[in-house]
């Protein structure tokens, strides 16, 4: 059986979903590719961690520790944190955010309390009205297929520091996510290389073997050993980028919010 997480959908336009779950055993599990940044919680031990994990274009390994408890935030494409860029922790070099005591961390200088499954949403606020979480339209507008009106060199740099990945590796993640949610559902193989446009079968089994870890025949075998981490449900990827769209370029303005005045949450940040 695959690793299971509870899931809840946020109001907030710069988080993706918020999920937790637990570990009662010790085991090895594969950890698939991943597509966007998250914060995630851990707690073992008796100790918390905050770690900020950056998105991945290679399924590897991974372990999970006995009777441990996991909460994150995954962001959406486009959102980081800017003296922490995507691409600073993209390809497995996650960060372990420093702790500041037992129920706090440090972040950028500042001391903060670790969020929980409840209160993740108004973290992210108060993180965004620091300044300390932003979201590049620029990736939105690679992801839906537009153009902005600036050079092809600055879209590629600025979205790689806000994604951490190339618009065609980020492409090719959720599409190899999309058709394992489709073999997980019972749609057959050759259905499964034409709903999710692969080539043929092969071109299937090497993007799934690559991104996710498995061939289509092992992820739709029950007696499977090796558990995938949480698959976060994915709906088709976003088109290939469009070099022939124009929009507007005032709607791509990166927006400074560090120069947002003081901050008015401080009861929960010192």
């Amino acid at each position: 059986m695959d690793l299971i997480c509870e899931e809840r959908p946020s109001d907030s336009p710069f988080v993706e979903t918020i999920w937790r779950s637990h570990s009662e055993y010790a085991g090895s599990f594969i950890s698939m590719a991943e597509s966007q940044q998250s914060l995630v919680l851990t707690r073992y031990r008796g100790r918390r961690f905050l770690t900020l994990r950056g998105p991945s274009a290679k399924a590897v390994p991974a372990y999970n520790p006995p009777d441990a408890e996991f909460f994150g935030i995954q962001f959406k494409p486009g959102v980081f944190l800017p003296h922490l860029p995507a691409s600073m922790v993209a390809e497995r070099h996650d960060l372990s955010l420093p702790e500041a005591s037992g129920d706090s961390f440090w972040l950028n200088s500042s001391v903060w309390e670790y969020p929980d499954f409840e209160n993740a949403d108004t973290f992210v606020d108060w993180l965004v009205r620091d300044g300390l979480l932003v979201r590049d339209p620029i990736v939105e507008a690679v992801l839906l297929g537009q153009r902005v009106e600036t050079s092809i060199r600055t879209v590629r740099r600025r979205f790689l520091r806000a994604a951490g990945l190339p618009h065609g590796s980020l492409y090719q993640i959720d599409r190899a996510r999309h058709a394992t949610a489709l073999l997980k559902g019972g749609m057959s193989i050759l259905d499964t290389v034409l709903e999710a446009g692969y080539f043929d079968q092969p071109h299937l089994t090497r993007s799934l073997k690559q991104y996710v870890g498995l061939t289509p025949a092992q992820i739709t075998d029950e007696g499977r050993r090796e558990p995938l981490s949480f698959l976060y449900k994915k709906s088709p990827p976003s088109p290939e980028y469009d070099a022939n769209a124009r929009v507007n370029p005032e709607r791509f303005k990166l927006v400074d919010h560090t120069a947002m005045g003081q901050n008015t949450l401080g009861a929960r940040r010192s």
